[in-house]
Parts: structure tokens; sequence; C-alpha cells
């Protein structure tokens, strides 16, 4: 008998493998071989060529993932092994394994330093393949002035702190994607191919009357994929504009009317005299409370100077208020977001002409404008139309006047008149 003996098993491949069923691993060795072939390679290896054209990836970021799934050999080749390592870690490691790799893949150059330029090149490529932004965007001079406002969010701790080009290092990177998740939901999902939902890449449709200047609307496409990141896919789908404060007039009433019909959850967008934009992402609808309600899934976010999103940290259940007609100065009429009575993440007064913003541990946020009194200059609102649920407002549009008259009071119960016991 010969001593003939079975190549050894790559420890790394053994241990990514056992991540998968059978039919999984069935179902990468069926990709494997038909990019393989695309490849000319004799069914041996992938080509970076090929690589980045079925998964969609293009520039130094593609150039860089396919880099780190071949474990930087340089060799160009993309084996069966490489795929099924690089899909265990990437698709299936633990949190702390993803990031690193998502942490690795941002440093395009490879020099092994995160720095600015690098992240810059990250965020150009991301709004490239999801905006095709184009330098005539109304509201902003450059692609420039979006990357800043996303770069303005960042911390660089790392480098030499003599010179100017600082770097990013892994801790920093963490709590960066923790203010921008759409950041992490797209680069942690490039090895799924584009057409099947690639999370991360959904904006959703932005609806409006036609009428309506683009111009002068606050929520612009990336502002609302920056917001989308917080939020499930079956919420990206579409947003419909349900009051604007140049067309509907600074009312807080006006606003209540606007929205009374809608019963789903709600992006508040608020631009002050100051310049600074920013917002509340309310899940429950506004309606008449004499206290605190709503959920874990409200949050509040940043879009201007910098972009921000601050997440509920279950250190108290004050997610939002909406006091309406009431006489006790212990309940603030007006609608808000976090903190304590008289002392909100944010708040807007029913006069919808002064409102404030201080520091909340219910979302850990800072102070979300240059000063913590703010006077708005903008409002607006949309609804957020979850997936599944188009066909159903049609249906609801078309109720009897019985129900007309059910939206009717229910507006009438909002501002604290239809009953005078109220």
């Amino acid at each position: 008998m010969g001593n003939t003996q079975s190549p050894p098993v790559n420890p790394r491949f053994a241990s990514a493998s056992r991540a998968f069923t059978q039919k999984e691993i069935g179902d990468l060795r069926a990709l494997f071989v038909s990019m393989a072939a695309q490849s000319q390679s004799n069914g041996r290896y992938i080509s970076p060529s090929v690589f980045q054209t079925y998964f969609g990836l293009k520039g130094a970021l593609g150039e860089r993932l396919f880099d780190l799934v071949t474990q930087q050999r340089k060799d160009q080749k993309l084996t069966f092994e490489d795929l099924v390592i690089a899909k265990g870690t990437y698709e299936k490691g633990t949190n702390d394994e993803i990031e690193e790799f998502v942490y690795q893949l941002s440093d395009v150059t490879g020099d092994g330093a995160l720095g600015r330029s690098d992240i810059e090149s990250v965020l150009v490529m991301i709004f490239d393949d999801i905006f095709y932004v184009k330098s005539s965007e109304p509201g902003l001079s450059s692609q420039g002035d979006m990357v800043d406002i996303f770069l303005n969010a960042a911390t660089f701790s790392g480098g030499d702190e003599r010179c100017n080009d600082k770097s990013m290092s892994f801790e920093d990177f963490r709590k960066w994607c923790t203010l921008i998740p759409s950041l992490r939901k797209f680069l942690g999902n490039l090895l799924i191919p584009p057409y099947s939902g690639q999370p991360g890449s959904q904006v959703p449709k932005l609806l409006h009357l036609e009428n309506i200047d683009s111009s002068m609307l606050l929520l612009r496409k990336e502002y609302a994929w920056h917001i989308g990141g917080a939020l499930s896919q079956q919420e990206l789908v579409e947003w419909k504009l349900l009051y604007h404060s140049t067309l509907n007039g600074l009312s807080f009433n006006t606003f209540l009317g606007s929205i009374t019909n809608d019963n789903g959850p709600t992006v508040l967008i608020i631009k002050d005299n100051e310049g600074y934009i920013y917002g509340g992402y309310a899940s429950q609808p506004w309606e008449r409370h004499s206290d605190f309600y709503g959920d874990m899934k409200s949050f509040l976010f940043q879009l201007y100077p910098k972009a921000s999103i601050f997440r509920p940290t279950g250190a108290n259940n004050n997610s939002q208020w909406c006091a309406v007609s009431f006489s006790s100065e212990a309940i603030p009429n007006g609608i808000g977001f976090g903190g304590r009575i008289n002392h909100f993440g944010l708040f807007l007064s029913a006069g919808f002409d002064l409102g404030h913003t201080f520091s909340c541990t219910t979302f850990n946020s800072p102070c979300l404008s240059k000063n913590s009194k703010i006077c708005p200059e903008v409002i607006e609102c949309w609804g957020v139309v979850r997936k599944g649920t188009q066909q159903e407002r049609q249906d609801a549009f078309k109720g009897t006047v019985l129900e007309r008259f059910k939206e009717d009071r229910n507006m009438l119960n909002m501002v604290g008149i239809a009953n005078a016991s109220e």
C-alpha cells in the first residue's frame, strides 16, 4: 500500500464550513463554479473582474474587498476556500469579527491606518453607488459637502499628534458606525448580490405633490438613507410628505390636522435659525397624552452640519411627548422626544415658534443644535408607509361617511374641544 495522504485541511476553512448547512455549502459551490467558468480559469479560481462585476463593486472598495477575501495573497485568484472563509466571517461571524472585517475593508489603501482620505473615498463610492450623485444637487455645492456632513461625526484619535493625517482607531470606527448605522449596513453586506435587495442600499421613495419644488424640502435622499439605517427594510418603501411649514403654515393645529389621519410612524425634521437640521423618528402616532408614551423604536437624529443617529439606551421610557390644550404648567403643550419635562431631548412648543434641545439619557444624545433654545424656521413631517400597507391605505381612503366623521372627531379630541369636559 502507498503512503499517499490527503492534503491537510485548512483549519479556517474547516471552521467556516461549520457555519453553513449542507445546502448552503452546495449553493456556494454552485456559485463558485459559475463564476470560475466566467473567469476562464478551468474552474480553479475567480478573477477580480468577475468577482467585482457579480457583486456590483467598483473601484478601490471592490479591489480592497477582493484583496481581503483572497487573504491578501496578491495572486489575483479567489479560491473556493477563500469564498467560504470570507462568507463565514463576513456574514456568519460574531459582531466583533464582522466589524473588524469592515474596519479593514474601509482601509482602501491597505496601509494599515484608516485615515480621513480612506473614509472620504469610501463615502464617495457609497454615494456614487446608491445615488449617482451629481454636483448640481440643489442646496449642496458639491458631493464633498455631503461627505463632510458624515465625516463631521467621526473621531480620529490615532496617528501622530504632530501631523495632520490622523487615523481612526477600531474603537473610533465602531462608535462612528453606531452614529451612522446605514454605513455599517452597507459595508457589512457587500457579499450579497445587489439584485437580491442588498441591505444598506435602500432609499425610500419620497412622495409629495407635484407642484412642490424639491429644493425647498429639508429631507434629501442622502438624509433619508441615513435615517433609514436605523429602520427595518419594511419601513424603507415610501415616505409621504404630510406637513411642511412653508406650505401649511407654522401652526401646531395645522400640523396635527395634517397628520391625524396617518396612523403610522413619522419622521419629524426641523431647521432652526442657526441653520442646523435635526429631528426625530416617532414610532407611534402623535396622540394627546398627559405624560410620555411610545416604545423603544423612536430615536433622535442630526442631519446638518453633521449626521448622527441616537437610539434608545433603555435608561427610561420617555420616548414621545404630545400634549395638546392642557392648562397645567406641569404639562407643557407641544411635541417632543426623550429627556424629562421641560428638559427634553427635543421639544417644540404648541406655538411652533420656540423649542429646546438638551442632552438626554433616553437616547444618549447631545444638544442637537448650536444652542439649547431653538427657533424653528422650517418644520417638516413625513409619514412612513410600511411595506404591504399601500393597498390598505387606499382602501381606507374609500371609507364611509361614518368613518370620515370618526376621523374628524379624532382630530377634535387631539385639540381638546370634542367634549367640553376635556
